[in-house]
């Protein structure tokens, strides 16, 4: 199992229709996923920055390739065309980045 964390920015404008959406996340998007390998995940806020810390962790072998499954899926693409536009990515990213990862400096098994 792998840990991942990754770091956006919430537009303040969006902020009480992102978690309502997230109250909700869609079935089919949750599902893709879990076929993904990727469970136990969590997004915080951190108010008043309106940062978001997200974490989860993979369980599969081949992170590219079901994360390529994610990306191609239907639902999951509009389920991002909702969201995306509520989001503020960090200026710090890297090429092709949307959320920003995180290292790991610290674990207490």
């Amino acid at each position: 199992m792998q840990r991942m964390a990754h770091i956006i920015g919430l537009k303040p404008e969006h902020q009480a229709e992102y978690i309502r959406l997230h109250a909700d996340v869609w079935p089919d998007v949750l599902e893709r996923l879990r076929a993904s390998n990727i469970t136990n995940y969590s997004i915080f806020l951190r108010e008043p920055e309106m940062l978001m810390f997200s974490y989860w962790e993979y369980t599969g072998s081949d992170f590219q390739a079901d994360n390529a499954a994610i990306a191609a899926d239907p639902v999951t693409r509009e389920w991002w065309a909702l969201c995306g536009p509520m989001q503020a990515p960090l200026q710090s990213r890297a090429e092709g980045e949307w959320w920003a990862p995180a290292r790991e400096v610290f674990h207490l098994p």
